[in-house]
């Protein structure tokens, strides 16, 4: 008999009582039932969820035994969850895609196709629309992507979504980047392999409302750029280099002066806001430096990504 091709779909989720039948019951009808020449793993990963996501995780893995749940001891986060599903997956096809059915599922057969015919080792998706998005979010996000790419030697894709189909060698690859702090996005284009991209047109939740506020999204495009650049630490000493010889300057021409035309007191409003500046400048470079040595010292703790309480994975 023939070996099928095992395919792992992992899908992180937080909150998402209302819509895991939905995207089961979608996954059923497009996915799992259709490409019936595959074998699936349906690893759903409950990241500390406080409504009834639990619960109907176990009654689905009752009533398939394709469906595997993990869950956290407390919410870690999206990326963690990714994490922990690539960790577990077993397939020789690995998707990472989210429960809201706002990735296409399916998009599944096309990725799995692409993978099968052409000489790629990712299929990933991309939106060209923001259709339904906050038009200061969209604004907001494209901006993002043309700072990172012009920072980072990382290249982004402007739109580019977690929802990708991986051979096994790429989800190992990912899996060996051990970091605390992850940002998803650029680990995977970070460890290379060839990669085709998919387009579509943004589509909306199907239920529930999203879990990324704007400054959930904010702190994650600083967790984008720390992690991949060090273009923020450059400019700080760039700024300060020339804010030393703009002030050496500034000496020397006080003392010509002073030197001609005697030395008049100076005034008291240009010397407060030159010494606010200064001080606003110097916090801001702590800042920056700060952003970094936190990582650093999150990442040396060596504490777990994540932590599991319970899960039917074998």
């Amino acid at each position: 008999m023939q070996h099928k091709p095992l395919v792992s779909i992992v899908c992180p989720c937080y909150n998402e009582e209302a819509m895991l039948p939905l995207y089961y019951e979608a996954m059923q009808k497009r996915v799992l039932t259709p490409l019936a020449e595959y074998d699936f793993e349906l690893i759903l990963i409950n990241d500390g969820s406080k409504d009834g996501t639990l619960p109907v995780l176990r009654a689905l893995a009752q009533q398939d035994e394709r469906v595997k749940y993990l869950s956290f001891s407390r919410n870690f986060g999206k990326e963690a969850a990714m994490y922990a599903g690539l960790k577990n997956a077993k397939g020789d096809f690995v998707c990472v895609m989210d429960c809201d059915l706002q990735d296409p599922p399916e998009m599944i057969a096309n990725m799995l196709e692409r993978l099968g015919k052409e000489d790629c080792d990712c299929v990933a998706t991309r939106r060209v629309t923001r259709k339904g998005e906050p038009k200061i979010r969209s604004a907001f996000a494209r901006a993002f992507y043309r700072v990172i790419n012009r920072i980072s030697d990382t290249e982004f894709v402007d739109g580019a979504r977690d929802f990708r189909m991986m051979r096994r060698c790429v989800a190992d690859a990912v899996l060996e980047l051990g970091e605390y702090h992850r940002f998803s996005k650029g680990i995977f284009m970070w460890v290379g392999f060839d990669t085709v991209w998919l387009e579509y047109e943004n589509v909306e939740r199907a239920a529930g409302e999203t879990k990324w506020s704007f400054w959930k999204l904010a702190r994650y495009a600083i967790e984008g750029i720390v992690s991949f650049s060090t273009a923020p630490l450059r400019i700080a000493t760039a700024v300060g280099s020339i804010v030393s010889a703009l002030a050496l300057i500034y000496m020397v021409i006080r003392v010509v002066i002073a030197m001609i035309w005697g030395n008049p007191v100076a005034g008291y409003p240009s010397l407060l806001a030159i010494t606010l500046c200064l001080g606003g400048f110097i916090l801001l470079a702590l800042g920056i430096i700060g952003e970094y040595v936190a990582r650093t010292y999150m990442q040396v703790k060596q504490r777990p990504i994540y932590i599991q309480k319970e899960t039917n994975i074998r």
